[in-house]
């Protein structure tokens, strides 16, 4: 416990500096020491603190004994703790990582935290906004044509710039990339490719200097088919880790690679079945993705084990969240007869409730679990606090809008009436309980203003205009590289620009089938995952200024106009409106807590919905079409937000008829959020 220049406990810090606002709660028993020259407040009065590091009690050689450090202003007025020899040796054993481990035990001081405006500490992250990164794509520091660590340590300015305070890197582990790093050879290494582990403490410590954190990729429904645990698996049917993996004989009945042959008829995500022949040993092996891709097998408690320890491994260095890949699949059933189950299977919750208690417990990360085919039902059991799995899950229903019956390939129009039920259906679900990670668009997806938003007519109004809509909900907001850019699809003319597994497997089916070249191809350019992952437009040289040599995917030829050198300081660009949304998250508790509303629900085009928090009040609304669309908000709306000022708006005529709540139409993709009873 801290006791505080006037005798109180429970000391607020907040750390800031220009462009962070990074609140800290320092509460429970815990021993703080905060020394160094950073900015902050404590209790109202401006102190530099550098660093604060928080240590249990319990981890004192003698607790009982240690009565409350006091606060005292030392030389250049530095606040400093007064503590025993014992909480000296554990502050000075952690000191080379200062914001690690320990800080994730802290709490973001940020309002209620649910809609009673019961007075609750939040989680850190609930106030936080993720930005992606991809590293193969996002900056080159050694001109062999790959996004690497050292390249990603350069441009953190970018990020911070930006206002994101959580980072999050796919995975860099050594692979033989048959899956762009998603084929995990070694869970704790790095590949050559990206950098060194030393390249990853310096950017533990280089975020954790800017009060920033590291989220990383966890990828355990399975590993590449190099990696050690497979190898050995596959040498013989009596090796000790062959049972780390589904293998399974033909199905009953039948001989091996006879057709139809295979345990189950299951399909892979990446095409064609499910179940590859190993003829040295007459067995199958199962991967849900690619045949490089081998399923742990989860059921084997020495695997889970395995997993648990690499998890506390990464952990101790320093690392501060996980998002974990496919996690939903993980719990399996197979039958002789051939059924089986993979989504949310039985044991999911044992196995996830499992990993929390061992590998974090009690430590407050940031955990997304990627959940794909999960319900709101799902991701209330996977958030809930009290069931100890994960924060919040990575949901992909409003992501299958836009897709026909057959999936990601089979090119639907966008429906936005059935995309706000999407919407709102997760909002109403997890606003009892439970949290919503906010996202367009990942490593996966194709860039949001190319598949929600226009372009080539409107690509800044429309990119502005999608931002609003999503960072206002309630729920923790990512950004994708490029994202804050509007960043678009790249123009694909030739099947053999591909570098997609799924992408590169489709098109090959699509083909065989008969479709002719430009049909598959104008589906791959409106849903592939290249998109997403060719290079970071940083400026307008030649490659971009994303690498030196030859980039492993092409450069979008619209990186002339569409880069970061041109948008950041231009208060009218992309980059300044995400900058404006994430400060109103970081000022205004309701866009943090408030109650989600729906309105217009069966409008075409509109997307509009209020926020309530006690006294304060959000009205969002936002055109999102090309064509401009007639309003009309309820009265009692209307009324409400009549004299409110307008927060942020995009897109909006320089002289409009009168003021925004009262407006009867909306200009193409003009978006706009009017606040009540909060401070101007």
């Amino acid at each position: 416990m801290l006791v505080g220049p006037a005798g109180a406990t429970g000391v607020l810090v907040r750390v800031l500096d220009d462009r962070v606002d990074a609140p800290v709660l320092l509460v429970g028993a815990e021993l703080v020491v905060a020394a160094g020259v950073a900015p902050a407040v404590v209790d109202g009065a401006p102190v530099p603190v550098a660093w604060v590091v928080s240590v249990a009690l319990a981890e004192l050689e003698a607790p009982p004994a240690l009565g409350p450090p006091a606060l005292t202003t030392g030389a250049g007025g530095l606040w400093q703790a007064a503590t025993s020899s014992a909480a000296s040796s554990v502050v000075a054993a952690r000191a080379a990582c200062p914001l690690g481990r320990d800080m994730r035990t802290a709490y973001a001081a940020r309002g209620p935290d649910d809609d009673e405006g019961a007075a609750m500490p939040h989680p850190w992250w609930k106030t936080s906004v993720v930005y992606q990164v991809y590293p193969r794509s996002f900056a080159d520091s050694d001109g062999d044509g790959v996004g690497d660590l050292p390249g990603l340590l350069g441009r953190l300015d970018h990020i911070q710039a930006l206002g994101a305070d959580v980072v999050w890197v796919s995975p860099f582990y050594p692979s033989p990339q048959a899956d762009n790093g998603y084929d995990v050879a070694d869970y704790q290494d790095v590949d050559p490719l990206f950098g060194t582990l030393a390249d990853v403490d310096r950017l533990i410590a280089a975020l954790h200097e800017r009060g920033m954190r590291l989220m990383i990729d966890i990828v355990v429904n399975h590993t590449s088919d190099a990696h050690p645990w497979f190898v050995q698996s596959r040498t013989s049917s009596d090796n000790p880790r062959r049972d780390w993996y589904w293998w399974r004989p033909p199905r009953t009945g039948m001989s091996f690679g006879e057709k139809g042959a295979e345990p189950t008829d299951w399909g892979s995500f990446f095409g064609g079945p499910t179940w590859e022949p190993d003829p040295a040993s007459g067995e199958y092996y199962l991967h849900l993705f690619d045949r490089r891709q081998p399923d742990l097998n989860w059921e084997n408690p020495q695997v889970r084990a395995a997993i648990h320890e690499m998890l506390r491994w990464w952990l101790a260095r320093g690392v501060d969240g996980f998002r974990f890949d496919v996690i939903n699949l993980v719990s399996k059933t197979i039958h002789d007869d051939g059924t089986g189950i993979f989504f949310n299977g039985p044991r999911i919750h044992e196995f996830c409730r499992e990993m929390h208690e061992a590998a974090w417990g009690s430590d407050t990360l940031i955990t997304v679990g990627e959940c794909p085919g999960a319900s709101v039902e799902d991701a209330r059991r996977y958030t809930d606090p009290a069931a100890r799995e994960f924060d919040m899950v990575f949901q992909f229903e409003h992501m299958h809008v836009d897709h026909g019956p057959a999936g990601r390939f089979d090119v639907i129009p966008l429906d936005w009436v059935r995309m706000k039920q999407a919407l709102a259906r997760w909002q109403d679900g997890l606003a009892e309980v439970g949290w919503n990670s906010l996202y367009w668009g990942n490593h996966d997806q194709p860039r949001p203003v190319s598949r929600y938003g226009d372009p080539a007519a409107y690509r800044v109004e429309s990119a502005k205009a999608l931002a609003t809509v999503l960072h206002l909900q309630r729920g923790t907001p990512y950004v994708f590289q490029g994202e804050e850019l509007g960043m678009g699809n790249y123009p694909f003319d030739s099947l053999d620009q591909l570098d997609d597994v799924e992408s590169r497997n489709w098109a090959q089916a699509a083909l065989a089938a008969g479709r002719a070249v430009d049909e598959v191809l104008a589906v791959v350019n409106a849903r592939g995952r290249d998109h997403a992952r060719t290079p970071m437009q940083w400026d307008a040289s030649p490659q971009a200024g994303f690498t030196t040599g030859t980039p492993w995917l092409p450069v979008n030829p619209d990186h002339t106009l569409v880069n970061a050198a041109a948008q950041v300081g231009d208060p009218e660009s992309v980059f300044a409106h995400y900058q404006s949304l994430i400060r109103l998250r970081r000022q205004f508790a309701v866009v943090v807590d408030g109650r989600f509303e729906l309105l217009l629900p069966e409008h075409p085009s509109i997307v509009a919905f209020t926020r309530r928090l006690d006294d304060q009040a959000l009205l969002v609304v936002a055109n999102l079409s090309s064509e401009p669309a007639d309003l009309h908000l309820p009265d009692a709306v209307t009324t409400e937000f009549v004299d409110g000022p307008v927060l942020l708006g995009s897109g909006m005529p320089p002289a409009g008829p009168g003021r925004p709540a009262e407006r009867s139409r909306l200009a193409p993709w003009e978006a706009w959020v009017i606040s009540r009873g909060m401070p101007r």
